[in-house]
């Protein structure tokens, strides 16, 4: 087995991996960078070499998983698209969302390279993509080899748990099997339950290293996490501030509509309009109307049906009258051009409003920048809105959808692989786990991926 890291750097960056097994190839992910721009924020597909892949396997559908697909199939021009059912439902709105975001910084921020592919595009690749349920084993070979008699590897997708349509890839080969994490959680959210993983076993295991760097507090729940923040939003209301909750489109934005629905049943926080994005609506009604599909919990909650759900206009962000508004809109990191970062700008300034992050925030990225900015401090938020001196309340909860580095590490134990390939996360945290793997496992080989360096398994 032949391994070979695609993204552009070492980090959280434009995720994708070349693997070749039994002279069969295929992608798995093919995102984009969400800190780069044009066509450096692209994988390096070049770097798998002159060979075509049979197939492209997307583990989940946010922007730094599926963003490049469409380059990628014309990188590889005989594969075809294999992703779960429920990523189905979602690819083609993603990509399409992409290319009407990609249109935008190009008028606006004058990247000339922009967009990357187009809606016609993507609408001819269509037919190309494969939706499978979890836990089905299935060929993955392009047709002519199969015809030729060659053997054909297999893959499975199992539920990661991370967002609607996650998954994590077996691949199964002659003499070797390889698992692939994607973005995994294991713990239950307040939809999606936790990742079902618990027979996997494999001989190579390609695992993501995102919160390696952050111990778990002891005697930390999510429940008291939610405790707190349903306390902050009240006492912030009460005191007639608005809050602001930036999250992604897909995945974060109703697991916190769901806790906010579910409060507000409960009577826990009084009943109130909750603005959010135009992407965020159409993937909210994907999640009700997918319900039945999903592991989940809360199977009879529709959140379109159980919150009073309104669509901020474009510009509303930034000419709208704040009082008592509850805010939950894209982007997670505060991006330049969101009603997140919009909103952000009018009211860091001001300490009758607060700012709540709910995931991770990139310490390069708006988002991490007011993270990290202490009161009363000037500091710079963003190229298009300069530097801003924050007096809002800002604060951080820990509802994360990645698994804690303490259940990747059990994880390791419970697949008992015989490599372990490093990915998706900073420095930081793949030297935590290498160290950690050697201390517990030393008889496992394990790696960190570097941009186009062949790994032999």
């Amino acid at each position: 087995m032949r391994i070979v890291s695609l993204n552009s750097d070492q980090g959280i960056g434009a995720n994708s991996w070349f693997v070749e097994v039994d002279g069969h190839r295929l992608v798995l992910d093919a995102g984009m960078h969400p800190k780069l721009e044009g066509r450096a924020s692209l994988p390096q597909f070049g770097r798998a070499g002159p060979a075509d892949a049979d197939a492209v396997v997307i583990s989940h559908c946010h922007h730094d998983h599926v963003g490049a697909l469409p380059v990628a199939m014309r990188h590889f021009p005989k594969a075809h698209v294999l992703l779960t059912e429920l990523s189905y439902f979602l690819a083609e709105r993603v990509l399409h969302n992409s290319v009407n975001v990609m249109t935008r910084q190009r008028d606006e921020l004058g990247i000339r390279e922009y967009p990357l592919y187009s809606h016609d595009e993507i609408d001819e690749l269509a037919p190309l993509f494969q939706g499978f349920k979890y836990n089905r084993e299935i060929e993955w070979a392009a047709f002519h080899k199969r015809r030729s008699g060659m053997s054909s590897p297999t893959l499975e997708f199992y539920d990661a748990g991370h967002t609607l349509g996650s998954a994590g890839v077996m691949v199964r080969g002659r003499r070797e099997t390889l698992f692939y994490t994607g973005d995994i959680c294991f713990h239950d959210q307040t939809l999606l339950k936790g990742a079902r993983v618990e027979e996997v076993q494999a001989d190579v295991l390609l695992m993501e290293t995102t919160r390696g760097s952050r111990a778990t507090p002891a005697g930390f729940s999510r429940k008291r996490e939610i405790e707190r923040l349903a306390k902050a939003i009240s006492r912030r209301q009460e005191r007639g501030g608005s809050v602001l909750i930036p999250a992604f489109a897909l995945g974060r934005t109703q697991e916190i509509l769901a806790t906010l629905a579910l409060l507000m049943q409960e009577g826990r926080l009084r009943r109130q309009p909750v603005y959010i994005g135009g992407l965020g609506r159409v993937f909210t009604e994907i999640y009700d109307l997918q319900a039945h599909r999903a592991h989940r919990q809360h199977t009879h909650l529709r959140l379109t049906e159980a919150l009073d759900l309104t669509v901020l206009e474009k510009g509303a962000a930034e000419r709208m009258k704040l009082g008592r508004r509850l805010f939950v809109v894209t982007a997670g990191m505060m991006s330049e051009h969101t009603p997140a970062h919009d909103l952000a700008v009018r009211m860091a300034g001001d300490p009758a409003h607060s700012i709540f992050f709910v995931g991770y925030a990139d310490p390069d990225t708006p988002g991490g920048r007011l993270k990290a900015a202490k009161p009363g401090e000037p500091f710079h938020f963003s190229d298009q809105a300069g530097q801003l001196t924050r007096h809002c309340e800002v604060l951080d909860f820990d509802l994360s959808a990645h698994a804690t580095r303490e259940d990747l590490l059990d994880f390791v134990g419970d697949v008992a692989p015989r490599v372990v390939v490093l990915g998706h996360g900073e420095a930081e945290s793949r030297d935590w786990f290498e160290q950690q793997i050697h201390a517990l496992h030393p008889r496992t080989k394990v790696v960190q991926a570097r941009p186009g360096e062949p790994i032999e398994t």
